[in-house]
């Protein structure tokens, strides 16, 4: 058995790509998308006709909800290669503004189940600010779900546990790559791989908190830089892998185990953690890294958002 199929039998296998002709092989459960990705996907020969025909179908409709469209369109196409959900971000310009994302989100729903999509099949992506987790909070209460992305710590992930939110995606890679660039002469390969590797102690902490105190959000681990760090998070409830690293995946028959068990967590001395606004603004802060990352994060999906926004205006 490869180390895709065998991690297949510890956590669900969800396909991070906008190029949703690579999915169907590898035979994830759920698949996610992004600004960045849907940006390269549309840039690619076989991807121009779905934008230039959402563009001539929408083209008197306002720009943004050419955009959604469009989004709807490639989540639809990959609906129609997997059994589970999608994810589909809303634009990154409104990560501090918590009534345009719950609006923005519903649009997206709207679309969806214009296109006969129940909402139990999709994931409306928010990045974890404070107001987009109170957006995620309100979403989830329409019984709209949500999957908060850009998130580096802990804080967040308590504050989303908090909010109820559906699925959560701790950015391993990310992390990874601020903690090398950082000690930079001083970073040591072999001493942050595996289990060593930042951004897997990240995402195992906020696994083990989860699992300890029966917060029913799914962890889902994002953004990975090699397979190291997918083999050392094998039994997170998710992982969201890239194509090349899935194929890597399922070229070896090297061993796994599983890495992260719910039942050992809930056996693990933790101290309960809460926050409110003023509490999660402060632990934020105090985290170089995640504000860092985040800051970043929202800043590069949005200038993906406006060279999207750009092709549509030419298509």
């Amino acid at each position: 058995m490869n180390q895709l199929d065998t991690l297949k039998q510890f956590t669900t296998v969800v396909a991070d790509t906008g190029d949703f002709l690579q999915i169907a092989a590898f035979k994830p459960q759920d698949a996610t998308t992004n600004p960045s990705l849907i940006l390269k996907a549309v840039q690619m020969p076989q991807y121009q006709p779905l934008l230039q025909g959402t563009v001539a179908q929408f083209r008197e409709r306002p720009l943004d909800e050419i955009m959604d469209r469009l989004l709807v369109r490639f989540g639809c196409e990959i609906l129609s290669l997997i059994p589970g959900r999608v994810s589909t971000e809303v634009d990154a310009r409104l990560s501090f503004d918590t009534e345009a994302t719950v609006a923005r989100g519903e649009r997206l729903i709207a679309l969806y189940q214009a296109q006969g999509i129940g909402a139990q099949r999709v994931l409306i992506k928010v990045a974890a600010t404070w107001e987009g987790i109170q957006a995620a909070a309100q979403l989830e209460r329409r019984g709209i779900h949500t999957n908060l992305t850009l998130l580096f710590s802990f804080c967040q992930a308590v504050a989303c546990g908090q909010a109820k939110v559906q699925l959560i995606s701790p950015f391993v890679g990310r992390i990874y790559d601020w903690y090398k660039k950082s000690a930079g002469a001083a970073w040591v390969e072999a001493d942050n791989t595996l289990a060593n590797d930042p951004g897997v102690k990240s995402v195992r902490q906020i696994y083990n908190h989860y699992k300890k105190f029966g917060i029913a959000t799914e962890v889902m681990g994002a953004s990975f830089r090699n397979v190291g760090q997918i083999t050392a998070l094998a039994g997170c409830d998710l992982l969201t892998i890239a194509p090349d690293l899935l194929a890597q995946l399922a070229a070896s028959e090297a061993p796994l185990e599983r890495a992260l068990n719910a039942a050992q967590a809930r056996t693990l001395h933790l101290s309960p953690v809460s926050y409110d606004e003023a509490g999660f603004r402060f632990a934020l802060n105090q985290d170089a890294m995640a504000t860092e990352k985040l800051a970043e994060g929202i800043r590069a999906f949005a200038v993906d958002t406006v060279k999207l926004e750009q092709l549509l205006l030419a298509a």
